[in-house]
């Protein structure tokens, strides 16, 4: 039996995610306030008791995600579970994975994800991007679709999450003509998401030069386990690599469905979402039925896993 850890990404957060973890394992407290000592602010305070606008605005968001992930996994190490075989994560997940692996510091990935946060968020004014879902066309005939829509704006597949779901990022008319052309062409729903930026698309490139200038200054050692990166969807342990693949990471494409396949090429037979929320572990279940799979993000989860 081979395992690999999840990390989720943005729109998985609600508010009082981790409390429980905190209150049962000191281990698991301590992540958090790790966490707000490298933001130098209260964040656990606003995950725990804030407002659900606050918590969802990209650069709250970003962060607390990746502390509940590494709470989670700090109970259930606290608890003796066996460490992975691989480890990956969606977007912003994927600094949670990489964290998890004991490639970049806790303390760096905040502060990495604060600054990511802020800076997707300035790339782009608000209301000139936007991204939609598209649920029932296949990658090929996305592409087709953006392609069709772009119309000399930027639009692209942004996240292929399943063999069924597709999200589209780009210039807020091309998406909205991406939409409508992929109904034409017999998706079940084109929906528009609450996003406050067009994340994974050409438009991010401001970010990802804010990025490559901040991740330059950080230390990256090699994971312990290998990691199934998005934008390649293939293993890699090499430190400078991992520090390119995360930089172009910010206007490349999320490549999760051929990265859950990959995990089960490389053996993998059961895959454990680590932090909010079960989307990934649906995601998978739609892409091999084979895989076994397990949501943690509380502690009676944490109980059940062991």
């Amino acid at each position: 039996m081979s395992r690999a850890f999840v990390f989720p990404g943005q729109g998985a957060q609600t508010v009082g995610m981790g409390q429980d973890l905190a209150r049962a394992y000191p281990a698991a407290r301590a992540v958090f306030e790790e966490v707000d000592a490298a933001l130098g602010e209260n964040l656990s305070a606003l995950i725990w008791e804030g407002t659900a606008e606050d918590l969802t605005l990209t650069r709250n968001a970003q962060p607390a995600l990746m502390a509940m992930s590494l709470a989670a996994l700090a109970a259930l190490r606290a608890e003796g579970v066996a460490e992975p075989e691989f480890v990956a994560g969606h977007s912003l997940g994927e600094y949670s994975a990489l964290t998890a692996a004991g490639a970049i510091s806790l303390s760096d990935s905040a502060r990495l994800l604060r600054l990511r946060g802020d800076a997707m968020q300035r790339a782009v004014p608000v209301g000139v991007g936007s991204m939609a879902a598209i649920l029932g066309l296949d990658l090929a005939t996305v592409r087709a679709v953006v392609q069709e829509a772009a119309k000399g704006e930027v639009c692209a597949a942004a996240n292929d999450n399943d063999p069924a779901q597709v999200v589209v990022s780009g210039h807020k008319g091309a998406v909205e003509r991406a939409a409508a052309l992929a109904k034409a062409k017999g998706a079940k729903r084109a929906l528009l998401l609450p996003v406050s930026a067009p994340f994974h698309c050409a438009l991010m490139a401001p970010a990802a030069e804010e990025m490559a200038a901040a991740l330059a200054e950080v230390s990256i050692a090699a994971p312990s386990v290998p990691l199934i990166a998005n934008v390649s969807a293939a293993p890699v342990q090499d430190p400078e690599a991992i520090r390119a693949l995360l930089i172009e990471q910010v206007t490349g494409a999320v490549r999760w469905r051929e990265s859950v396949a990959r995990m089960a090429a490389e053996g993998v037979t059961e895959i454990w979402e680590i932090g909010a929320g079960k989307a990934l572990i649906g995601m998978v279940r739609r892409i091999d039925r084979e895989l076994s799979t397990r949501a943690v993000g509380t502690q009676a989860d944490v109980v059940a896993a062991l």
